[in-house]
């Protein structure tokens, strides 16, 4: 029997049920009606009155302000020219809206901007050029497609030629403080030869020939007026992002706490002098683990290493209580 005809046979048996079905189910559609009548939104009013405050999504994307005055380096911007504030708002949107890794910069930066800023102090190099180094690596040990490695990107040959050991045992390009100090030299370099460091820092992207084949072949020494490659003309204007919105990351939507950033890293030196055969054997001997070793000397390539007489180097290992190990 179908739908239709137990409805029918209750209708003929129980004419009563079915009126006070029908009543009832009348009372529920009047509510719903006028529930929705009175109480639905209008959302063309709801636009009408307050159009700022109405976003249908629950959220609202906006354009972040460029300050008035901005430098970078102590070095004017001229923002004044639509295309160098194109430019610079380019890379604020980008940076600003590419969460995942700005929250990264943050964090990283209470750990590593400590150890950085005063090797820049003590080589004479502005302390913005910190912001060099999270738009090379988001201050992390990373290797790019062309073989550039560490915080500041080095390739092998630059390396070398700023005073960085790079064996298949020790690459120091994986060593903050002998990374920094290396590219601090680099960049007094550029400064003299290119009597400014905005120029001195499109050098960091292009080189040093590079920038100076273009300076000549355009007749400028100012970067904000060189037709450059699209890398290399976003370059200086990706720092300048970097550096407004982590010096004031509240204004471009971010909320992080105290507790959110990482903490430096605390640690005493343990001069080593003679040859290691086994690694993971020395860490315990030092009262860590293998993995702990390399965190804290990342610059340690192998499991061995051989020294030469003469030379050392220095370990860093953990201050007792500072982290908590994984013990074996």
């Amino acid at each position: 029997m179908n739908v239709l005809s137990r409805l029918k046979e209750t209708i003929q048996k129980k004419p009563k049920t079915y009126y006070l079905l029908v009543s009832a189910l009348s009372v529920v559609g009047i509510i719903f009606i006028s529930t929705n009548l009175f109480f639905t939104p209008n959302i063309s009013a709801a636009i009408d009155e307050d159009p700022d405050g109405f976003f249908p999504q629950d959220y609202k994307i906006i354009s972040p302000k460029i300050p008035n005055n901005v430098t970078v380096f102590g070095e004017g911007v001229p923002l004044e020219n639509f295309e160098v504030y194109e430019r610079v708002d380019r890379e604020i949107l980008v940076n600003t809206y590419w969460h995942s890794a700005t929250i990264l910069a943050i964090k990283r930066a209470a750990r590593w901007f400590p150890v950085i800023e005063p090797i820049l102090k003590q080589n004479n190099i502005p302390d913005d050029f910190k912001y060099l180094a999270v738009v090379e690596s988001n201050l992390e040990n990373v290797v790019s497609p062309a073989g550039a490695t560490g915080y500041w990107q080095f390739i092998k040959s630059a390396a070398k030629q700023y005073g960085l050991e790079v064996t298949d045992e020790v690459d120091e390009r994986y060593d903050v403080i002998k990374s920094t100090e290396a590219a601090c030299k680099y960049l007094n370099t550029a400064y003299a030869m290119f009597g400014n460091w905005t120029m001195s820092a499109s050098s960091y992207n292009a080189g040093m020939s590079g920038i100076d084949k273009w300076s000549g072949l355009q007749k400028t020494t100012n970067y904000w007026n060189l037709v450059l490659g699209s890398e290399t003309s976003r370059y200086v204007s990706r720092i300048i992002a970097m550096k407004l919105i982590m010096e004031n990351p509240s204004a471009y939507g971010y909320d992080l706490k105290e507790e959110d950033l990482y903490k430096p890293l605390k640690y005493k030196e343990v001069e080593l002098t003679s040859s290691v055969s086994d690694f993971a054997e020395y860490a315990s001997a030092l009262g860590v683990n293998y993995k702990t070793l390399k965190l804290y000397n990342p610059w340690l390539r192998d499991t061995s290493l051989k020294i030469k007489n003469g030379t050392s180097y220095k370990i860093k290992v953990p201050d007792e209580g500072s982290i908590n190990l994984i013990k074996e």
